[in-house]
């Protein structure tokens, strides 16, 4: 039993000295642990200690690289504001002098007019003086006081008014008389051309129909804008009388006309007319009428048998077709003389082709004499010379009015065709060259005024109208123009009745909403 006792006191005193050696060990184990997480942590601790200094150093260094660069900024833009502060100051001392300087001058120059004023008195003075002492010589050596000079002067002034209005009125008599007669002339001249109205109404007026009698209340427009912007446009008169259903158009220019025409049957089958509208289809117009002139001189060409001939030359070739010389159509004239001018040639063995060439090319100058002085021969010399070397033919043009020193055979020969052509019975009227030329010297007179853009001689010559260019001329210029355009008319030319001059001063602003 004592052993039992032993037995189990060992076994206690084992399980008790287990269960402490196991406290033991758990203690030291838990200890040798925590002394570790605590190396651990410590040197974690140390790490961050050193990664915060190395990232402080870094924030530092760059706070320290950011204050340095503000300081230089803030240092150039003082130095910058410095600059400018001591410009400012620069030119507000300059500006100060210029002041100063130009107040001396200012008074300098206040004190010289004084003086200036001072001396002008005195020299009034002075030639007050001079005056009467002169005044009082005069009336000593003449014998006469000043109101004696005076009624002396006044009667012979008074001979010499006389006299001037006695020579006056003789010359008054004598235009008078010769304006009677010129107006006896031009009536006779009147009664003469009746025998040739039809060819004057064919080649002067040409008649538009209109659809019904309200569209004349539409080409004429409000206050008469589109009527004369029409007019203004082609240079043609538009004539809207009591004739039914129809306007009449009128002008020597038979181009113009027949653009006219063009344009108003175009504008009466649109339906709009207005002023922006008439210029758009005019400027068309224009541009079918130079294709049309360009087809009759390609047709004249053929038709005659030229070849080689250059465009230009068959462009003015084809402006005969709107060109009368005495009544007669120059482009068929032209024609004409070619054939002629080619069976003359083949009679003298001479170039047909040549002469050919010569007698259709012989009247071209017509084409633009209007424009460029000179006889018709030696402007379609000149024009032939530009684009055709053949000499012959320039010969035959330049020398078909015998104008030259020279004249060749085929000068001799152009001039006798020509003359075949113009002078068989019914081929040319005097009386419709002559009123063509005095409308073409309306147009010349008024062109050769300063400010003049375009000029257009209308109704039958009993009216000229001018464009003038407003940047020149302006309101009252324009009633100075007119009068100084009656004044030229008056010397220079002679014509039956009255002429009106009309002259348009229009200003334009035109912009483009884009």
């Amino acid at each position: 039993m004592e052993i039992g006792i032993v037995y189990y006191i060992a076994l206690v005193s084992i399980f008790f000295i287990g269960f402490i050696g196991g406290g033991i060990l758990i203690f030291f184990g838990r200890r040798m642990l925590i002394n570790r997480q605590i190396r651990i942590a410590e040197r974690k601790a140390a790490r961050m200690i050193a990664e915060a200094r190395t990232e402080s150093k870094n924030t530092l260094a760059e706070a320290k690289q950011e204050v340095d660069k503000l300081k230089a900024t803030a240092e150039a833009d003082l130095r910058e504001r410095r600059n400018q502060l001591q410009n400012q100051e620069n030119r507000l001392n300059q500006k100060t002098e210029n002041l100063e300087h130009k107040l001396d001058n200012l008074e300098r120059r206040d004190r010289n007019l004084d003086n200036k004023e001072k001396k002008i008195d005195s020299i009034r003075n002075q030639l007050d003086e001079i005056k009467n002492r002169e005044l009082k010589q005069l009336e000593l050596i003449s014998g006469m006081s000043s109101t004696e000079a005076k009624q002396t002067l006044l009667d012979t002034m008074e001979v010499e008014i006389q006299e001037e209005a006695s020579r006056r009125l003789r010359e008054w008599e004598t235009k008078l008389k010769e304006e009677a007669d010129e107006k006896a002339q031009g009536i006779l001249s009147q009664a003469i051309q009746r025998s040739a109205s039809e060819i004057v109404a064919e080649t002067t007026i040409a008649s538009v129909p209109l659809p019904n009698d309200d569209m004349k209340g539409r080409l004429i427009g409000r206050e008469g804008r589109n009527i004369r912007a029409l007019e203004q446009a082609t240079g043609v008169d538009l004539i809207i009388d009591d004739t039914p259903e129809a306007v009449t158009l009128s002008s020597f220019d038979p181009v113009r006309r027949e653009v006219a025409r063009l344009a108003l049957s175009k504008l009466i089958l649109d339906g709009r007319i207005h002023p922006a509208r008439i210029e758009e289809i005019v400027a068309k117009s224009k541009e079918e009428v130079d294709a049309t002139i360009t087809n009759a001189g390609e047709q004249a060409v053929f038709q005659v048998g030229v070849h080689g001939l250059h465009p230009e030359l068959i462009k003015l070739l084809g402006r005969l077709k709107y060109r009368t010389s005495y009544g007669q159509n120059v482009l068929s004239h032209s024609i004409e003389t070619a054939y002629l001018a080619g069976m003359i040639a083949s009679e003298l063995s001479a170039n047909v082709a040549t002469a050919k060439k010569a007698g259709l090319l012989h009247d071209i100058g017509k084409a633009v004499d209007r424009e460029i002085e000179g006889t018709h021969a030696a402007i379609g010399a000149d024009l032939v010379k530009q684009w055709d070397k053949s000499t012959e033919v320039i010969q035959g043009i330049s020398e078909h009015h015998f104008e030259t020193s020279t004249t060749s055979l085929w000068g001799f020969i152009v001039s006798a065709a020509d003359a075949i052509s113009s002078a068989r019975p019914g081929a040319r009227r005097e009386s419709l060259e002559s009123y063509l030329k005095r409308l073409r010297a309306l147009e010349d007179i008024a062109n050769t005024f300063k400010g003049v853009d375009k000029s257009f001689a209308i109704q039958a010559g009993r009216e000229i109208r001018i464009v003038v260019k407003p940047e020149e001329i302006d309101d009252l210029g324009s009633m100075r123009l007119a009068r100084d355009i009656v004044k030229k008319i008056e010397e220079g030319l002679g014509y039956p009745g009255q002429i009106k001059v009309t002259v348009i001063r229009e200003t334009r602003a035109i912009d483009y909403a884009k």
